[in-house]
């Protein structure tokens, strides 16, 4: 199997299936069919199948997939079986609320040090993490091995949080400044935009609502 050959779509519907095993891990379930994957998950188990089959032959026919081993075969395929430290930068109320999120989390893949440019905030903590000044970002990335950063800046700093980002070794980004960021083709960027994701869902709103409000 050659990764150039893997959707983009393909892998972000991985860590869909990797939750829901999870949590069939933790209620002992032992196997689970791509039927029950697709009713479950709201997706056609036959894409179900075509996803998995790109990394390997993982179900048994008639049985379905064993639940511990398919876990273990997709962390492994997302680089989830081994540690990955991520560098946080912008530590205001959405960096403060992941970092809490990320330190309870039981994973392998962890926000290992936050940073700010804002000097009342640099020295600071949140949960076991000491908020870190800009300059220290190079070294941090180098002496932990830090190769996944989060922005979490107002969209003016974006850009230059991902330029020093970038400079000091981060392989891949997670933007959730409303920004596109200009970086070059070998960093990946994910963007996290929440005004996008709830103006999108407007869309879907039942269209005469507002008129049945307003003949009452």
């Amino acid at each position: 199997m050659k990764s150039d050959k893997i959707s983009e779509a393909v892998v972000r519907r991985l860590p869909v299936y990797l939750r829901f095993l999870n949590d069939l891990h933790r209620r002992e379930i032992a196997t689970v069919s791509s039927q029950e994957l697709g009713q479950r998950l709201d997706l056609n188990p036959a894409q179900i199948r075509k996803d998995l089959a790109y990394f390997g032959d993982f179900g048994r026919k008639g049985i379905g997939y064993d639940v511990p081993y398919l876990i273990e075969k997709i962390r492994h395929i997302l680089k989830l079986d081994q540690p990955i430290n991520v560098a946080l930068v912008g530590a205001g109320n959405l960096g403060h609320a992941l970092s809490n999120y990320n330190a309870y989390l039981k994973d392998t893949m962890k926000i290992t040090a936050v940073f700010d440019s804002y000097q009342p905030k640099v020295g600071t903590k949140i949960n076991t993490l000491t908020v870190q000044p800009m300059d220290e970002l190079a070294n941090t990335v180098r002496e932990q091995g830090i190769r996944i950063g989060i922005i979490t800046v107002p969209d003016q700093e974006a850009q230059n949080v991902a330029d020093i980002l970038i400079e000091s070794g981060i392989e891949a980004i997670l933007n959730f400044a409303p920004v596109i960021l200009k970086t070059p083709s070998e960093v990946r960027v994910h963007a996290a935009d929440f005004t996008t994701d709830l103006q999108s869902l407007a869309y879907y709103l039942h269209e005469g609502k507002e008129e049945e409000v307003d003949g009452q």
